[in-house]
């Protein structure tokens, strides 16, 4: 457990502790090998966030995807936000497509025109997807797009 705002938020716990954990009350039966499996890579170096961050990109998602319950959206997950790779656009996470279509005026844009789109914001499209997912615009202000296209202009 950890104190977060005076509220107790339940922690995951160590990976030798969870390697030896048996039974997780609510957690289906075929889900303790998964993270049996997470406790075995965490142990063995291959969650490393140093080690991932000087990964290729793709060569740590697949890495990552090898992991027994690790999907491509959990691979992304860990990667960015686990390991804090600056330079992995989330291809499978939804609402940052939406915020990036927002932000750019399109209404429906193909997996191809967000990473073109993504491929402008090198070496940061982890950060840059952060911010669009999480910038929310103040009432009736308009949120600033100048920095969106391919330069940024001072304002």
């Amino acid at each position: 457990m950890v104190d977060v705002g005076g509220r107790r938020l339940a922690a995951l716990p160590a990976p030798r502790v969870l390697r030896g954990i048996g039974e997780i009350e609510g957690l289906p039966a075929r889900k303790l090998p998964w993270l049996h499996g997470i406790a075995d890579a965490a142990l063995a170096g291959t969650l490393d966030a140093a080690r991932l961050r000087a990964l290729e990109p793709e060569r740590a998602l697949t890495e990552l995807r090898d992991l027994p319950g690790i999907g491509p959206f959990g691979a992304e997950l860990i990667l960015i936000r686990g390991a804090l790779h600056p330079d992995v656009f989330p291809a499978h996470e939804r609402r940052v497509h939406a915020e990036v279509a927002r932000a750019y005026q399109l209404d429906d844009p193909t997996p191809e025109q967000l990473e073109e789109i993504a491929d402008r914001w090198r070496p940061y499209r982890s950060w840059v997807s952060l911010l669009l997912r999480t910038a929310k615009p103040a009432a009736g202000v308009e949120p600033a797009t100048s920095c969106l296209q391919d330069k940024c202009s001072a304002s």
